[in-house]
């Protein structure tokens, strides 16, 4: 997530007092191991080991050790451990086809060569492999930056500006082809490359398709809908299609009308001043009080066939609609397909879907429609006896007060607000539930909590997975379903991982005992696994370098060994940027990442062509000097 993300102040942050800190501890962390040879961590590094834990961590190999990490960096470029190197894979505005023109830093081309191009701003991929040294990629490109976008900085937009930005968004799909040194590069003219964005036709499915809150004027079935935005992560799904996940899009739609807004509106965020992109001031589409029910089609989870170009992406409304970071997907024992989906907001919640169907691993034609029937769940978490315990609790019209006299009519107004759903059956409130990653093994899945100033406010009460006041380094929540079924309604979780700062603080805000001065980072955001189970962590924070932010640099991705619980920093990134996308070509010998914003509100960053250029968001390919496995 990176909407303008919030680069919070909080060197005012109370603290707490050595006597407070133990109590809060001993309050929400659980120190029992939750699997295997897992270990949960306490909330501050003041705390040792348990001593199961330190018997642990001796004894395991550790995942995250085959490499020196690194310093922190406030450079302009890209640091890496030593045997590492980086190249760029693609920017925002490079050519998809021979026909489309070049980048053009000016900030004066017009809308029709951004539809040619590279989206800005890319976030979340996936990488389909056609053969040893050819793959389709598909590539979010979450939102735009004005002050580079166009020359007048977004102050005096036109229609073809609105365009323009509109041909920004979306979703980026190209081929690429390996060549020496495993390295990677963009085949233009490809019969895969294609670009989808606001104005591309798509089909709503599910539950609430064709419900009277998803028509408008424009389209009475309520089924057709053109566009998709504000793209932040992924999934991808065994049977080859790609997931992107419609987050902030509440910002895109505004009015002249102030006080227009209902209730449900106001719970997605829509507002009359919309979040600076003006587009309903051009396109009537995003006036939200001449077309109410325009903001109720988007906000999900879209599927899309990029072996297809001619295909129509699927917004897959069982999944319900809120601000939707990614889809960590997973084939449970028993065949049922488990989505889990973190609704990145403040005091929001983390969500569980479950296929009513059964994958069917040879018959991939029939998987297509898997996502489309199920049954949508969110986590209420609890403490019992100082151990982290959880429960499912189903969103189904008529069960857990979801009724017509609670103001759901019928399934579909469950899923349409789902967020109003989650609140009334007591669902737990999260501190920005961003990217979910499940191991390799299925054991365990695991969830970055970035950041929220609103912790210990009303409504948001401190406790649980959720353990400070004002939380503004974020931590890692993980659990692991009972009985190793993904299916189950409860689970037992602990936290992997408290990020802080041990250098400034001494209490709760230091982290917990496996963040230390060479690997402290704050608001985790990516995660993700590799196929031997190394956790790779992006964050996307406080780079001011000062204040509680002291020591931490650029935003950075580190490397964890789910088992010790140790981190190593394994990548600094340049200025202003957040790491972000996360993917491995089928050897697992080149890492593709992205770099997003670099620059951000004009700060002085020239990423990646160096000298006078503009910045551009890219994706880069990191590979060993000796060819081997990233992290091996």
């Amino acid at each position: 997530m990176s909407q303008r993300h919030d680069l919070l102040d909080f060197e005012n942050t109370p603290r707490l007092e050595e006597t407070e800190f133990s109590q809060l501890a001993d309050a929400v962390i659980s120190r029992r191991k939750l699997l295997g040879a897992g270990m949960a961590i306490s909330v501050g590094s003041v705390f040792a080991l348990s001593p199961v834990g330190k018997a642990l961590a001796a004894s395991s190999k550790s995942m995250a050790a085959h490499f020196e990490p690194i310093a922190a960096s406030t450079a302009d470029t890209i640091v890496l451990p030593k045997g590492y190197n980086w190249d760029v894979l693609v920017s925002w505005g490079d050519p998809l086809f021979t026909n489309a023109p070049e980048f053009d830093p000016s900030g004066t081309c017009p809308a029709a060569d951004q539809e040619q191009q590279f989206g800005d701003n890319n976030d979340g991929m996936s990488l389909f492999p056609l053969s040893d040294d050819r793959a389709v990629m598909a590539i979010n490109n979450e939102y735009t930056n004005y002050e580079y976008l166009f020359d007048h900085q977004g102050n005096k937009l036109t229609m073809d500006d609105v365009l323009k930005a509109q041909y920004a968004h979306g979703v980026s799909v190209f081929e690429i082809r390996k060549g020496a040194a495993n390295r990677w590069s963009l085949v233009k003219d490809s019969k895969y490359n294609r670009r989808i964005h606001v104005q591309t036709e798509m089909e709503l499915t599910g539950p609430a398709a064709g419900h009277d809150l998803l028509k408008t004027a424009a389209d009475t079935s309520g089924k057709k809908v053109f566009g998709t935005m504000n793209n932040c992560s992924n999934g991808q799904t065994p049977w080859g299609t790609y997931l992107t996940c419609e987050e902030n899009f509440n910002g895109y739609f505004g009015s002249a009308n102030e006080g227009q807004e209902s209730t449900e509106q106001k719970l997605y965020g829509i507002k009359a001043k919309g979040a600076g992109y003006n587009w309903h001031k051009h396109d009537d589409r995003f006036d939200f009080a001449k077309n109410p029910n325009e903001p109720h089609r988007f906000g999900w989870v879209v599927e899309i066939d990029p072996m297809d170009p001619n295909s129509k992406p699927m917004k897959r409304t069982a999944l319900g609609r809120f601000k939707h970071e990614n889809a960590a997907l997973h084939v449970n024992k028993d065949g049922h397909v488990v989505v889990y989906l973190g609704d990145d907001e403040r005091g929001e919640h983390l969500y569980k879907f479950v296929s009513k169907g059964k994958y069917n691993p040879s018959n991939q034609s029939a998987n297509r429609s898997l996502l489309e029937e199920g049954t949508l769940y969110v986590a209420q978490f609890t403490m019992t006896d100082g151990k982290g315990q959880g429960k499912w609790i189903e969103l189904t019209h008529g069960k857990n007060g979801l009724t017509s006299a609670n103001g759901f009519a019928d399934q579909a107004e469950v899923l349409i607000f789902a967020r109003k759903a989650a609140k009334q059956v007591g669902a737990t409130t999260m501190d920005r539930p961003e990217w979910v990653a499940v191991h390799p093994s299925g054991s365990q899945a695991y969830c970055t909590l970035t950041n929220n100033k609103n912790r210990g406010k009303e409504g948001q009460p401190v406790g649980g997975p959720n353990p400070r006041e004002k939380n503004h380094y974020g931590q890692i929540l993980r659990w692991t379903p009972a009985n190793g079924d993904h299916t189950n309604h409860i689970f037992e979780w602990d936290l992997f991982a408290v990020a802080g700062n041990p250098d400034v603080h001494s209490d709760a805000y230091a982290g917990s005992a496996n963040i230390n001065k060479g690997n402290m980072f704050n608001s985790p955001d990516g995660i993700g696994f590799d196929k031997d189970g190394r956790l790779w962590i992006q964050t996307d924070g406080n780079y001011k370098n000062e204040g509680d932010f002291a020591g931490m640099g650029n935003n950075q991705m580190l490397c964890a060994d789910p088992d010790s619980g140790e981190i190593k920093r394994f990548l600094v990134g340049p200025v202003a940027c957040e790491i972000t996308g996360l993917t491995f070509s089928p050897d697992h010998r080149t890492m593709f990442i992205g770099i997003q914003h670099p620059g951000e509100d004009l700060q002085a960053s020239n990423f990646p062509q160096g000298g006078n250029a503009k910045p551009r968001s890219s994706v880069v390919m990191i590979t060993r000097e000796d060819g081997g496995v990233i992290g091996a």
